[in-house]
């Protein structure tokens, strides 16, 4: 058990996101839109 604690992580702290990926999630919920049909929920993205 001690040894698991001990070890090293695999993420490093300076690990940052490309501006891409960046601008495609936000672009991405811009265009997602959630509609409630009866008892369900559609999700729908305007493309």
């Amino acid at each position: 058990m001690a040894k698991i604690y001990s070890r090293k992580s695999l993420v490093t702290p300076s690990m940052k996101p490309k501006k891409e990926t960046i601008s495609f999630l936000l672009n991405y919920s811009k265009a997602l839109s959630f509609m409630k049909v009866g008892k369900m929920n559609l999700e729908v993205i305007a493309n």
